[in-house]
């Protein structure tokens, strides 16, 4: 869902739950405080048998020495149409709705008035006046899905969204024009069976806000250990790249109704000589409810001869 809210709902099975958790910039000093997000969301498949997604997500990012907070509260759902009689073309649109509230502390922070010309005097007058540390803003966000399955062996989805539709103001001393630029986001990601066993997954995604610009492209392979209705398990292993700035890899294993994954990326910008070439390491673990499966009528067999 922060790819694009039309992707509520968009799973084989009734619930899904997922927990995210990434940690990032450890190594740029001894003493560095690392950037750290938490993730938490679930949502509903063809929610209360009405074709509508349903997605609640919870994000919560802490940032270095001011303890910077964004907690981020979201609400989306979207729409699956068919689109042709076969049953092989969806277009689902999104909306998301939500509030995000973010805090700073000062106290752990230093400025250049405090260096008294010798050395640096915490007790000096920093020289600066702080309005506000903390306030509130709300979110919208729209995105419109699709997903077309080419043959039995290919399929091919994607999406293009929209955040900060309203580009909200986010300023700690109430100036109405620092806005958040709006984000667009561009994606897809196909799904080819190369035989029994394996799957190739390409995907790639460009994210265009404001000045900055993202590009990632890579795929996943996918091995196929057993594929019984009840007794599905597959793992994964795959490699990106983010233009100009990183590459990374993931891995994962689909254990019947359980995903987990890990990924890790690898820094190749300008800030190589102070993080190492290190970046971040992020951790998911998914749980999808199935639907339960009919129950088998009992029955007694008749004798032929009445």
């Amino acid at each position: 869902m922060n790819l694009n809210p039309a992707l509520a709902g968009a799973f084989d099975g009734q619930y899904r739950f997922v927990g995210n958790q990434r940690r990032q910039w450890v190594s740029i000093s001894p003493d560095a405080v690392p950037y750290q997000t938490i993730g938490i969301s679930t949502d509903a498949n063809n929610f209360i048998k009405s074709g509508v997604g349903a997605g609640l997500s919870v994000y919560n990012d802490r940032d270095g020495w001011s303890k910077l907070n964004t907690l981020q509260v979201n609400l989306a759902c979207s729409y699956r149409l068919q689109i042709n009689s076969d049953s092989t073309l969806f277009i689902s649109p999104g909306m998301q709705v939500g509030v995000t509230q973010q805090s700073i502390n000062y106290d752990d922070l230093s400025f250049d008035n405090q260096y008294n010309g010798v050395y640096y005097d915490a007790g000096l007058d920093f020289g600066e006046n702080f309005t506000e540390t903390s306030h509130l803003y709300a979110n919208i966000n729209a995105g419109i899905a699709f997903s077309y399955k080419l043959s039995n062996s290919k399929t091919i989805d994607g999406g293009i969204s929209l955040y900060n539709i309203t580009k909200p103001k986010q300023s700690f001393q109430g100036d109405n024009t620092i806005r958040i630029d709006r984000r667009f986001n561009f994606h897809a990601r196909a799904t080819i069976n190369l035989s029994d066993k394996f799957d190739l997954i390409p995907s790639y995604l460009f994210m265009s806000q404001g000045k900055f610009k993202e590009f990632d492209v890579g795929a996943s392979l996918r091995y196929i250990m057993t594929k019984n209705q009840f007794n599905y398990q597959a793992i994964y292993i795959g490699l990106w790249g983010r233009t100009q700035d990183a590459g990374f890899f993931s891995a994962g294993m689909d254990y019947n109704a359980w995903h987990l994954g890990v990924s890790y990326d690898i820094n190749l910008s300008n800030l190589r000589p102070a993080s190492n070439g290190r970046g971040g390491l992020e951790i998911a673990v998914i749980y999808i409810i199935q639907p339960k499966p009919p129950k088998r009528i009992k029955y007694k067999q008749c004798p032929n001869y009445i």
